[in-house]
């Protein structure tokens, strides 16, 4: 599905012989936007393997062979702009945000539609390690992961940082409190790999409390709970926060490819691709939504 050296695109012809179709039933199920395609100087043109995997959506299965239909929800990490995307888009997809870990494991076992995920690697913190999780894993042969954001993460702080903070090694230094996620959540994997690079663990610092989600963080901070945490600027820009950065992390979309061609699913793509999507990103701030919608991986 991804545009590679591999992609195969077919003319019309060519797409209506391999999928054993007369040319005028092909130019219908086009019209009627019921199978995947593109217009290229005013040519269709059909990818091959986006065809294979719109058979494969439909095809009809003995009684206990057919996959389930997992639950109209998106699982994993919070964000503001997917947050927002999903009420927006009217996709009828509820929001599970539980951090990248669990909505993983709730996606692996069929209780969500799609994972909303961004892993990191303990030993190499800027690492884009969500294709290498996802690739790991043997029970996704028929899984692909959509980009979704870069997303700009840091240390969240109070509004004008008047403790001057600039990086985690000096507030563990300075004995500040820290607000953090639960184990498996994006930005405490983040949290734990940037201390180990110096020579740090979670347990050195001064933590106050764990917070489930991102804009909790927020809260504890502008409650004067906490000194900082880490989130990404997006929170700290809608909750009126300093923000301190310190990198950009890639934040996707894990699915099966049977559901990435389901209506839901692609009422929330398709506003991904729209100019209100990209101005919404820039209102948040610190999100490149340049490739949203581009699909990373897929077997």
């Amino acid at each position: 599905m991804q545009l590679n050296a591999g992609l195969v695109l077919l003319t019309t012809a060519e797409a209506a012989a391999y999928l054993r179709l007369k040319e005028r039933k092909l130019y219908e199920l086009v019209a009627e936007r019921q199978v995947p395609c593109t217009k290229v100087t005013g040519k269709w043109l059909f990818s091959r393997t986006d065809l294979d995997r719109w058979l494969l959506a439909g095809m009809v299965r003995p009684p206990g062979a057919r996959p389930d239909v997992p639950p109209p929800i998106v699982g994993g990490s919070h964000d503001p702009l997917l947050q927002w995307a999903l009420g927006e888009s009217r996709a009828g997809l509820a929001y599970l945000p539980e951090g990248s870990e669990a909505g993983y494991q709730r996606f692996l076992k069929g209780e969500v539609a799609a994972a909303a995920i961004h892993f990191h690697d303990v030993d190499a913190p800027q690492t884009d390690a969500n294709p290498a999780r996802v690739r790991a894993e043997p029970g996704l042969h028929d899984a692909a992961l959509i980009a979704f954001a870069a997303r700009e993460q840091g240390l969240v702080v109070a509004a004008g940082n008047p403790l001057k903070l600039a990086s985690i090694r000096e507030a563990n230094e300075r004995g500040l409190r820290a607000v953090l996620r639960p184990p498996g959540a994006g930005a405490q994997m983040l949290l734990a790999a940037l201390l180990r690079r110096d020579g740090l663990a979670v347990e050195d610092l001064c933590a106050t409390h764990v917070a489930p989600t991102g804009p909790d963080i927020a809260q504890a901070i502008r409650a004067g709970h906490a000194d900082f945490g880490i989130a990404s600027q997006a929170i700290a820009t809608a909750a009126g926060l300093d923000f301190v950065p310190l990198g950009l992390e890639r934040f996707d979309l894990v699915m099966r490819q049977r559901d990435y061609f389901r209506a839901p699913l692609q009422a929330l793509l398709a506003l991904m691709r729209e100019p209100r999507f990209v101005a919404r990103a820039n209102e948040l701030g610190g999100l490149d939504v340049s490739e949203a919608g581009r699909i990373r991986w897929a077997p």
